[in-house]
């Protein structure tokens, strides 16, 4: 396995073909640093050609998610001298470059919301191919009391939950819960508690594990190509990704399982 960058408050735990990034600033609710930016972008982009791994899992350390950009470190930097337009927006742009990684990644990526998601917290939870959230979890959008707008999130926000229902969340800062954060969208599955997460999670890992790794990759890129082209490109697109896939190994393996009334080998890794 490619070697991955650490930082204390980035924790990676990769367990077989499962790689799980933790979070781990729970004295400011795992609030996302510069720092932590760039190693999440740096992480993603060493396994972005690793079909060892198939699942992306993203959560919080100590029951709490993510409470979105360091508001306390912007201050700091604001303090710390005189930064240009370009300067706060070249800091801003690299959260929306992490937000199309994360969202591109060709791994599933599952996203663990407990606690809360507040802002660019909610935001992550917007890219999760599968999102679980809990019963209890709270989540805003609270940039717009701040005096700054939701800027990198925004797209990703309104994709999921429709221009509506954006527009209110963005512009009132209400506030949800994970009952509603289904509704909406933003969460595929509500677990009642912590425990019941886990217990989903590792239902849907067992779903993602009977799928071959490189499919879900084709099949991640053709969803996408369909949002961005015009309906016949996206379908020449779909169909080389078919071909390729139907030609390999992989492919192949997968024909012969279900003429054999077996299961492909991926299924049994």
């Amino acid at each position: 396995m490619t070697a991955l960058p650490e930082t204390k408050d980035l924790i990676l735990e990769r367990q077989g073909s499962v790689l799980t990034i933790w979070f781990n600033r729970p004295e400011a609710k795992n609030a996302l640093s510069g720092d932590m930016v760039d190693v999440l972008s740096a992480v993603l982009d060493a396994t972005r050609e690793d079909r060892s791994l198939r699942t992306i899992i993203l959560r919080g350390k100590d029951g709490f998610f993510c409470a979105g950009g360091d508001i306390k470190g912007f201050k700091s930097g604001l303090q710390g001298g005189a930064p240009t337009e370009e300067d706060v927006a070249r800091g801003n742009r690299s959260f929306g470059d992490l937000m199309i990684k994360l969202n591109e990644q060709p791994q599933a990526v599952i996203i663990l919301v407990e606690g809360a998601a507040i802002g660019g917290g909610l935001g992550l939870a917007c890219v999760g191919d599968v999102t679980i959230v809990t019963r209890e979890a709270k989540f805003r959008l609270s940039e717009t009391s701040l005096g700054i707008p939701p800027a990198q999130i925004a797209p990703f926000v309104t994709e999921r939950v429709g221009l509506t229902q954006a527009r209110r969340l963005m512009l009132t800062g209400a506030r949800f819960k994970g009952e509603e954060a289904v509704h909406y969208g933003i969460g595929h599955i509500l677990a009642e508690d912590s425990a019941d997460m886990e217990a989903r999670c590792a239902q849907v890992l067992e779903q993602i594990a009977l799928c071959a790794p490189t499919a879900n990759a084709v099949t991640k890129s053709i969803v996408f190509e369909t949002t961005r082209r015009p309906r016949p490109e996206a379908l020449d697109f779909a169909s080389r990704g078919f071909a390729s896939c139907m030609l390999s190994d992989e492919g192949r393996e997968g024909v012969a399982a279900f003429v054999e009334k077996r299961k492909p080998s991926w299924a049994t890794e």
